[in-house]
């Protein structure tokens, strides 16, 4: 999936011929033609591109013929772009990388990140912002692969956006000297954050004070839904509340307690909150149970099926007993299982007991 627009190339193939001097290069670099064709096969149309160009380059950054192959079959785009623009991308990519056998490495799996170059200035802008505000370089090279678009934004947009949750969490009380902190966390965890308005931030943070959440209560909130709160609105989390409200039978108050319990019944949907309660429901557990360990429906339906299954065959019925065994991770669960499984088959009798020996 691409993020950006071709305008100013051609993607009509169909009165045109491939450009065999394209054709010839990707070859003698042992590129997959097949492939482009199947999946970029108007990059092969173009009138201009800089296939030797751009594998010189490559190379230069110590990648091998096979590297260069598999990040041109994966973004033939790359061959689009013109040395001065690939250069300028890699000192820029150097300013956060360890070295360029990282860079490297990043490009082969990240392909499209790199070569996305119409947003230079504003990359280098946002890069050289994010290191003012203290976030490390390997958390930098995170968001460029991962989350790309956030680099794309004007520099002052990221700021302003950076000054409201600051201001929003001096206002909910936080203090001055763990600030830097909290932001940097919540951006560690969710940098698409940045991607909203200032204005989607605040409505969000008044929805769960006018719904009787203390500042304190949101502040945590804010924490465990790792900044997801702001890819919300007021109107998907209040449907969320109030199906929520319905299915548990209970008061404003206990509503609240399970939400700072499990953000999730804020966060998901309706639909897919209907799905996980129902999938719990065919499985024989009761709304009691999931009302007491609400936490379960941060799971998907797929997971509580194997964790049920595989803790019938340790010999545990969580029909009966509590759901607290299926929460957490992969690895806390598995710990879980061991311990019921080593329980299970520990023996009755105590092996170095002394034998009576009475007459």
């Amino acid at each position: 999936r691409s993020l950006l627009p071709h305008s100013h190339y051609t993607t009509d193939t169909t009165s045109r011929e491939e450009n065999k001097k394209i054709i010839e290069s990707l070859y003698g670099l042992s590129v997959d033609i097949k492939k482009i064709r199947r999946l970029k096969e108007w990059v092969l149309f173009q009138d201009v591109a800089y296939v030797k160009e751009t594998a010189t380059i490559l190379q230069e950054m110590g990648a091998n013929e096979a590297t260069i192959a598999s990040i041109l079959e994966r973004w033939p785009e790359a061959i689009l772009r013109s040395p001065a623009e690939i250069n300028s991308q890699r000192a820029l990519w150097q300013l956060v990388c360890q070295n360029e056998k990282q860079l490297i490495k990043l490009i082969e799996q990240f392909p499209e990140s790199f070569f996305t170059t119409e947003f230079h200035e504003n990359q280098r802008a946002n890069i050289l912002f994010f290191q003012e505000l203290g976030l490390r370089n390997n958390i930098i090279t995170r968001f460029l692969t991962s989350a790309p678009s956030i680099f794309y934004n004007p520099v002052e947009k990221n700021k302003h956006t950076i000054k409201t949750l600051q201001r929003s969490y001096l206002s909910l009380g936080g203090s001055n000297a763990n600030m830097k902190i909290w932001i940097l966390k919540l951006l560690s965890q969710n940098p698409f954050i940045l991607l909203n308005t200032s204005t989607v931030v605040q409505e969000n943070l008044e929805f769960l004070q006018k719904n009787d959440f203390t500042n304190h209560e949101v502040l945590q909130l804010l924490s465990k839904l790792k900044g997801f709160i702001f890819q919300l609105t007021p109107t998907s989390m209040q449907k969320s509340m109030v199906f929520s409200k319905n299915v548990f039978k209970c008061s404003d108050q206990e509503l609240k307690q399970l939400v700072l319990k499990c953000p999730a019944l804020l966060y998901y949907s309706v639909p897919i909150l209907e799905e996980r309660l129902e999938g719990f429901l065919k499985e024989g557990i009761s709304i009691e149970q999931i009302r007491e360990t609400p936490m379960v429906l941060e799971l998907t339906t797929q997971i509580v099926q194997y964790r049920i299954k595989k803790l019938s065959a340790s010999g545990y019925n969580v029909r009966s007993g509590s759901l607290e065994t299926l929460n957490g991770t992969k690895k806390d669960f598995e710990v879980t299982c061991g311990k019921i499984q080593s329980k299970k088959e520990r023996p009755m009798f105590n092996p170095v007991a002394p034998i009576n020996t009475e007459d």
